[in-house]
């Protein structure tokens, strides 16, 4: 392609909700945005989840995991170019982040499970996969990945003139922040964000999250319990680090009701989060929260109280936080076909910046 040429790119996010697959459409050229296209979720069909669940860990998954993963994508990508058909011949690329089992890199280890190549020969369209092992391999974090997106979204829509944080807040948490000036990003993994409270919820209740934060909302956070949470020695790490979903050890919480075990795990996001965002290299003048975790009027207004700052869900500044990680994708699989940077010193700890991705043609 043009150095200087945008082009249509779908952009495929599986997150660690585990909730379903987002698909976005952006126009870009790799360093700002053009145009945001259309955008769609599509749940996970039940047995689909409880396979990658079953698969988390250092084990090698399932033969045929990764057949299904990518064969979920493409219906994904079939039902959204279904609903918007002018689309249908505009994208010329697919960026696949497929699924994270395992995240271990000071092991140097991270594998995200998707059949990139089966993809694009399904979807007749080519597909760039496996985005951080090569940030991994040259001794990076390999997370978290979207800095270089939101700091071209921060351009694009003129949120300039102060340092902002974008505060992503889904199964795990992560922060970017963006200066008022030229500087490089500075991202890293706070802590947790939604995944230990949809599991406290889902294997304690007959629902699969705390919606609208009612049932945390009938609890009280336990001190002590919480306290024992946040002795976590990865909280006194300074960055650049990241974490495997698996990564906490949440035992203290046995023996809590339903509720208050709910909000003593929405106060650990909260305190997380303030604690981390100390160690940015300035304190933000605005944090704008995307992830499902924005949803959660109980975790939003902890944090504003914690933070002393606004905290606003990202389409306070016109941005779709449903969105946003599949378009972050779809913005690096530009990059990766330009051969640009997908992390950098400041946002994964690898030693230059670095490219990533294999792409894999259709034909």
């Amino acid at each position: 392609m043009n150095a200087a040429e945008p082009i249509w790119a779908l952009g495929l996010m599986s997150g660690t909700s585990m909730d379903g697959i987002d698909a976005a459409i952006v126009e870009t050229d790799g360093e700002r945005i053009v145009t945001f296209g259309p955008s769609s979720t599509t749940p996970y069909d039940p047995s689909l989840r409880e396979a990658i669940r079953a698969a988390l860990g250092p084990d090698d998954p399932p033969a045929g995991l990764a057949r299904d993963i990518a064969d979920a994508h493409a219906v994904a990508v079939t039902a959204l170019l279904s609903r918007h058909s002018e689309f249908r011949q505009k994208i010329r690329l697919v960026g696949l982040h497929g699924h994270t089992l395992f995240h271990a890199p000071g092991e140097g280890l991270t594998r995200q499970a998707g059949d990139a190549a089966r993809l694009a020969a399904s979807l007749g369209i080519d597909v760039v996969g496996d985005f951080r092992s090569a940030d991994v391999a040259a001794g990076g974090q390999g997370a978290p990945f979207a800095p270089l997106y939101h700091r071209a979204l921060v351009r694009a829509t003129g949120e300039t003139g102060a340092a902002v944080a974008v505060l992503n807040i889904g199964g795990i948490s992560n922060v970017t922040w963006i200066g008022p000036g030229d500087e490089d990003p500075v991202a890293f993994d706070t802590g947790p964000g939604n995944a230990l409270l949809d599991d406290w919820v889902s294997q304690r209740s007959d629902l699969d999250c705390d919606r609208d934060g009612q049932i945390s909302a009938r609890g009280t956070a336990d001190a002590a319990v919480l306290a024992a949470l946040l002795a976590d020695p990865y909280y006194d790490a300074p960055p650049p680090k990241s974490l495997d979903r698996l990564d906490f050890d949440v035992s203290a919480t046995e023996g809590l009701s339903l509720e208050n075990g709910a909000a003593t795990l929405v106060a650990l996001t909260v305190e997380t989060v303030a604690a981390q965002l100390e160690k940015l290299p300035s304190a933000p003048a605005r944090v704008l929260a995307t992830g499902g975790g924005r949803r959660n009027p109980n975790i939003m207004a902890g944090l504003a109280a914690r933070l002393g700052v606004p905290v606003e869900p990202v389409e306070a500044a016109g941005w779709d936080g449903d969105a946003l990680e599949a378009q972050a994708f779809a913005f690096l699989a530009v990059r990766s076909l330009r051969g640009l940077p997908l992390s950098l010193p400041t946002t994964t700890g690898v030693p230059t910046p670095t490219t990533g991705g294999i792409l894999h043609r259709a034909g």
